[in-house]
């Protein structure tokens, strides 16, 4: 049977996104975020540029970007965020029903949705309980992927497994704890590895 969409899950965390950031000021808009170099207001730009994003769209800017995937996201978050804040939300907002994503599988933009909230909610003290469901899709898409950032490879000869539900993934030495520490960990994010224990904890503490 074909998995369900991922779209209604997507929807949900843009629209919890965008309302956890209604009342932010300015220093919160320009708080570091998870993602190195990026604010806050940075991390919004590029998930609305996201959800603008087509096969065509992203192909043509890719060209005009000299084929330098950095250098095109650079001047896609530049643009979004040339307005103020509460402009920059609202057209975020406004794009919470779109399906349009970039070439590659919807699975990706579901796991932008989870992971990219929490690359903003973490540095501000915002707590959300994602959908447990939502992020088991997203470990499972990114646990085989290398697409961009190397969760494939960061996580190799480890096993992952949540102690919140019932997933695991891998076989080595063990790294356990709730499902999103584990997945911020194998997309990149060091600082939930401080929720996850186990013998394997060091070597991927070790990767980048």
């Amino acid at each position: 049977m074909p998995a369900a969409s991922p779209w209604p899950f997507i929807r949900a965390e843009r629209a919890a996104l965008a309302t956890d950031l209604e009342s932010l000021d300015d220093a919160g808009w320009a708080t570091a975020s998870l993602c190195s170099g990026w604010s806050v207001r940075d991390v919004l730009a590029h998930m609305t540029a996201t959800a603008r994003m087509t096969p065509p769209k992203f192909f043509a800017k890719f060209a005009a970007s000299g084929f330098r995937f950095d250098a095109m996201v650079a001047k896609d978050v530049a643009r979004e965020r040339a307005g103020t804040p509460a402009e920059g939300l609202a057209e975020f907002r406004a794009l919470v029903d779109a399906t349009n994503h970039p070439p590659g599988p919807v699975e990706a933009m579901l796991g932008e949705a989870v992971i990219h909230s929490e690359d903003i909610r973490r540095p501000l003290g915002i707590k959300r309980d994602y959908p447990i469901g939502a992020v088991v899709r997203v470990a499972d898409f990114f646990k085989a992927s290398n697409l961009l950032i190397g969760a494939k490879n960061r996580i190799d000869d480890l096993t992952l497994k949540a102690n919140d539900t019932e997933w695991s993934t891998g076989s080595g030495p063990e790294v356990t704890g709730p499902i999103l520490s584990l997945v911020m960990a194998m997309t990149g994010r060091k600082v939930a590895l401080d929720d996850l224990s186990g013998d394997g904890l060091e070597t991927l503490r070790g990767r980048d």
